[in-house]
């Protein structure tokens, strides 16, 4: 497994934050925020997997492109960036030695909470 960040999806993310089309959740919400599976697949039917792959910091270029296998770390709801889905990938990314997504997720915490 070779897990990457995805430099379009930090881009995406960055542009959301500047946007201000995100949620100021707190760190447990994710689990109830992340969209589900049918949410997801109505999102590549009408957007494509490349879409969809813009919505996560990770990707694996050992998967398939036309797979959701190929995307991890999803911080979003296809609508709005979720801070708390920040807050679980930089700490799911370190747990897991995946150190650019850790730091891509701190860096973006810096910006969320500039304010």
């Amino acid at each position: 497994m070779t897990i990457r960040l995805n430099k379009t999806a930090l881009n995406q993310a960055r542009q959301l934050i500047k946007d201000s089309r995100f949620a100021r959740d707190t760190r447990d919400d994710w689990s109830e925020h992340a969209p589900g599976s049918d949410r997801e697949n109505a999102y590549i039917d009408k957007h494509g997997y490349a879409a969809y792959g813009s919505w996560h910091l990770g990707e694996d270029s050992e998967k398939t492109q036309e797979t959701k296998g190929r995307y991890s770390f999803p911080f979003g709801d296809f609508q709005r960036l979720h801070r708390c889905a920040i807050i679980a990938i930089e700490s799911r990314a370190a747990q897991n030695n995946h150190d650019d997504i850790a730091e891509a997720a701190k860096s973006l915490l810096a910006e969320l909470d500039k304010d």
